[in-house]
């Protein structure tokens, strides 16, 4: 039931980004005068649909998107008269391109020549095709500035997370820096000293500990001679012996990678308790949100870049042997599928409960906002990226003719552009079957 009641929350968010989105082409365009008659979440067969003044508002069937449809968004053919359209064209895609001008022409009825998109100026162009980004970066940003403002985000902190059961006496190598347990290994000093999970490090041979660095540090230098830790566990301090083994470690560089030398691991002798670190949430400050958002932008636009990389990579799990990568692409259904991990997960009460599968689901939504607004952003047609890069080109132009006195060029036409759209959507059709293909067979299980 709880896996159900994620995968709703997440489809509702999706349909509910996917509606400010078309609201924030749809607010400019109207404002500017621009005739729109549809309005629509979703795409195929309509489920509902009424109608206000000229504009009909409505819901499709398959919700994997939306759009507003005004009048004009393609300009009449250089030579023609508006509202009139030749067909003379032989070529594939330049009958295609008339077509699609002929389409856009029928809804200009008599009293909308002057309210068609292609006449407004470059400017108001601009503003309403990134009005639908933008709203998905206010969303992302609301949401993420929420979350991480008055919940937090969970941090490394001075306690224990995980406990090792062995001291792995395998030798490293580049490929496994860091060995498994194997039968008869021996084990691990913090689970031979009885060192417990979300135990909080208060002190290590009576110095305070405030971070969890400080933790490591002790270990690392303490050559294998006893310790004694205190830690405070529930409502009372405990004292523990840990006596640290001393093995030979992979080292890293800044980037966290296996420093290497001659196709080997430089390895460096050092205590080893059989730790990894706990985490606990720390609530950001409002002024340092911003700057979170940034980062999240970059790191979404990085994910984006090496899409057509990761699609081998779905590809060869899909229809192969190979395991999904984890920060690689999902759909729609995939990312469903780990809303509903999130909200069936057994989260006690005292470590969050379900404001932490609240939280978890909620960062999700953020994050396909913040995926809709990069990927819209790309300058090709379909995408609005595309018509916003037709405005700038028109502007370049308009603005180039005056510096030379030269007579206005027109608008720029960007039904030229419509055999990339053609090709751009169809690609983007093949990668969506292939993500919910892959989410179905071979789902991204990010909770085991």
């Amino acid at each position: 039931m709880l896996f159900f009641l994620g995968v709703l929350i997440v489809v509702v968010g999706v349909a509910l980004s996917i509606a400010l989105h078309e609201i924030g082409h749809l607010v400019p365009a109207k404002r500017f005068g621009v005739k729109v008659t549809q309005y629509m979440v979703g795409f195929g067969p309509t489920v509902w649909s009424r109608r206000r003044g000229e504009t009909e508002y409505g819901i499709k069937a398959i919700p994997l998107g939306g759009y507003v449809r005004m009048i004009g968004m393609l300009p009449p053919r250089p030579g023609d008269k508006p509202g009139e359209l030749r067909t003379l064209s032989t070529g594939r895609f330049s009958q295609m391109v008339d077509q699609a001008r002929a389409d856009s022409m029928e809804e200009v009825k008599p009293g909308d020549e002057d309210r068609v998109f292609y006449k407004l100026s470059p400017g108001k162009k601009i503003v309403i095709m990134l009005g639908g980004p933008i709203m998905n970066l206010v969303i992302a940003a609301v949401l993420l500035t929420g979350v991480i403002t008055l919940y937090g985000l969970p941090q490394v902190a001075p306690k224990v997370g995980l406990l090792s059961p062995c001291v792995p006496t395998t030798a490293p190598t580049l490929q496994v820096p860091q060995p498994q347990c194997k039968p008869g290994d021996p084990v691990a000093p913090a689970k031979a000293a009885g060192l417990q999970e979300r135990d909080r490090i208060l002190s290590v041979d009576g110095k305070p500990i405030s971070a969890w660095d400080q933790v490591t540090a002790a270990i690392r230098d303490s050559k294998g001679r006893p310790m004694t830790w205190v830690v405070q566990r529930g409502d009372r301090k405990v004292s523990v012996s840990i006596t640290p083994a001393v093995i030979d470690r992979a080292t890293y560089d800044a980037k966290g990678d296996p420093v290497a030398r001659n196709g080997q691991p430089v390895l460096a002798s050092m205590g080893f308790a059989g730790i990894t670190p706990g985490q606990e949430l720390v609530r950001t400050p409002i002024t340092q949100a911003p700057g979170f958002v940034w980062d999240r932008v970059v790191d979404t636009a990085a994910i984006i870049v090496n899409i057509p990389q990761k699609m081998a990579g779905v590809f060869q799990a899909a229809f192969g042997s190979q395991e999904r990568d984890p920060n690689g692409p999902i759909s729609v259904v995939g990312v469903g599928r780990i809303g509903g991990e999130v909200a069936a997960l057994d989260i006690p009460a005292d470590e969050g409960g379900n404001w932490v599968k609240l939280a978890q689901l909620i960062l999700i939504i953020a994050s396909l906002n913040l995926a809709l607004f990069v990927f819209n952003l790309v300058p090709l047609l379909p995408l609005d990226g595309g018509h916003v890069a037709g405005a700038i080109w028109e502007a370049v132009k308009k603005g180039w003719a005056r510096l030379r006195h030269r007579p206005d060029p027109g608008f720029v036409d960007v039904a030229k552009g419509l055999p990339i759209a053609y090709g751009m959507s169809l690609v983007l059709i093949t990668m969506s079957v292939l993500l919910i293909y892959a989410d179905i067979v071979k789902p991204i299980k990010l909770f085991g």
